[in-house]
């Protein structure tokens, strides 16, 4: 060990992890988290309990995304940090959805690292996410992206082809595909469609309007169409989903 890394060391040894762990609070508009190899939070910033709803946080340490997120999204976190972690390789700078909702039209930038001991053994993950609004230039991939899933979740009841959403990206509809795939975890396609699942479940909740009139306005070719995308997704056809919702609103 040559003197300048056993002079670190030196100073590391006596250095409280706490005090280091406070610094991410001072991280301006970024999300900080740190996780165990069981998917278990071990440390969050301020942005960190932010996203995850919690005051402070003790009300995250030994919880894992599901207690915080919806399933959907909560599997696709611990996916993404199993694969970092078995692999050893770090994530830089990948769009995601924040992590309020898999389907938000918000997006984040997601950077994680696997997490070692003295040893070398991987012990956890970590990992930063900014939104991206919070970056100052829009003009790249990042932007082009961040306008097509703006346009899916102010459109959504338009009809909506990859090719045009391929040609809003500036990329070839085979990049395109790859591309959204990679940073979403599924297709423009499906992603479209949960879209109007979760509206046509806000009108089912929220309005008097009939199921097609509702098909119509989230997306929908007609009545059939709407009922086996909804069954698909939510298990049940939208005639029984209202009446759950008014049996439990009574």
């Amino acid at each position: 060990m040559n003197h300048t890394n056993k002079l670190r060391t030196t100073f590391l040894k006596e250095l409280p992890r706490e005090q280091l762990l406070m610094l991410f609070d001072l991280v301006p508009n970024a999300s900080f988290f740190l996780k165990n190899t069981q998917g278990q939070f071990i440390a969050l910033n301020r942005r960190g309990c932010e996203f995850c709803g919690v005051s402070n946080e003790s009300g995250a340490i030994g919880k894992t995304d599901y207690d915080f997120f919806q399933p959907d999204r909560a599997k696709a976190y611990q996916e993404d940090d199993y694969a970092v972690m078995t692999s050893g390789e770090p994530v830089f700078n990948r769009i995601e959805a924040l992590p309020e909702s898999i389907r938000s039209p918000r997006l984040v930038i997601t950077s994680k690292i696997p997490v070692r001991d003295a040893k070398g053994n991987v012990i956890g993950v970590a990992g930063f996410s900014r939104r991206v609004e919070e970056f100052r230039d829009h003009s790249g991939m990042i932007g082009r992206f961040a306008k097509v899933v703006s346009h899916l979740h102010n459109h959504y009841g338009e009809p909506i082809a990859t090719p045009a959403l391929a040609r809003m990206a500036g990329i070839s509809e085979s990049q395109f595909n790859r591309r959204f795939r990679q940073a979403f975890g599924t297709s423009a396609r499906q992603y479209l469609l949960q879209i109007r699942v979760d509206a046509a479940i806000r009108k089912l909740q929220e309005s008097n309007e009939t199921v097609s009139t509702i098909a119509l306005d989230c997306g929908f070719h007609d009545h059939a169409h709407f009922s086996r995308s909804f069954q698909r997704i939510m298990h049940c056809s939208p005639s029984d989903y209202r009446k759950r919702i008014d049996s439990i609103l009574g």
